[in-house]
């Protein structure tokens, strides 16, 4: 299906629903989404935003301005992870845990204000990544319709940018959490530390980044072709992850991917969400 006749699909499911509660992060898929659920259903789509120990501060005021830009219904709610164990002793189901707590409030949310459904921005892409969050949202009765037509990220992006949205070529939003390794216990204190050597590397011009925390350790994930810009720039991270508490900063030579943790994961843990 071409991508123009699949934003024609994505508008007539978002169509069918009288009012909707849209998970939006500011990222690019969940931007798209609430850009069209608002097209389609005005007043009646409401964007909800998430502040969590697991999202930096400047990521939701990032989601709050854009929300405004695009004239959006939005508003913000607070979850807490943190408190669940299942999440904080990190399992590879881990997300598992995080989205059936945001998408349980969503639900609670929509059924206070008697809205309809709740709508998340996953994408046909996903399928092919362990999601154990999916499983939450299908549990839950959360629509995926980026996901139902067959948008991939790629299509999502070109899509954006004929939209004029902003988010067309923003870099891919993953919570702090999963730059933790399975096992290792989640805390406020390692979420903060990867969050600020993050925003420090991206002030200094490294998109995309990832900073993988183990302990003592930081293993640096950036584009390869920024590897040259690193190693000129090797006093000032050193000095300022060392500043967070990293003893050791390494830069992972097969660069940026997203996910990557997940190549640890074992056949038998992706099986775990093969019914989604």
């Amino acid at each position: 299906m071409a991508t123009n006749n699949k934003l024609s699909e994505l508008k007539n499911i978002v169509a069918a629903f009288d009012s909707a509660v849209i998970a939006f992060s500011g990222g690019c898929d969940s931007t798209l989404l609430a850009k069209v659920a608002h097209d389609v259903l005005g007043s009646k789509a409401l964007a909800v935003t998430a502040v969590s120990p697991t999202y930096t501060q400047a990521e939701i005021e990032e989601a709050k301005k854009l929300a405004d830009s695009l004239g959006l219904n939005h508003m913000i709610i607070y979850t807490n992870e943190l408190e669940n164990p299942d999440f904080v002793s990190n399992p590879p189901e881990r997300c598992y845990y995080c989205k059936k707590e945001l998408m349980s409030q969503l639900r609670e949310l929509a059924r206070s204000k008697n809205i309809e459904i709740i709508l998340d921005g996953a994408n046909a892409d996903d399928r092919h990544d362990f999601r154990p969050g999916q499983k939450a949202s299908k549990e839950l009765g959360v629509r995926s319709p980026l996901q139902e037509v067959g948008l991939t990220k790629a299509e999502i992006r070109s899509l954006s940018r004929e939209l004029n949205l902003p988010t067309w070529n923003k870099p891919s939003l993953a919570c702090l959490a999963s730059r933790i390794p399975y096992g290792t216990k989640i805390t406020r204190e390692n979420l903060d530390r990867v969050g600020k050597s993050e925003e420090f590397l991206l002030s200094q011009g490294f998109v995309p980044v990832r900073v993988r925390d183990y302990g003592p350790t930081a293993r640096i994930e950036i584009l390869p072709d920024q590897f040259t810009n690193m190693i000129s720039k090797k006093d000032v991270v050193l000095r300022k992850l060392k500043e967070l508490g990293y003893i050791y900063i390494t830069l992972d030579l097969a660069g940026f991917r997203s996910g990557s943790m997940n190549e640890v994961i074992s056949k038998e843990h992706k099986l775990w969400t093969d019914n989604i």
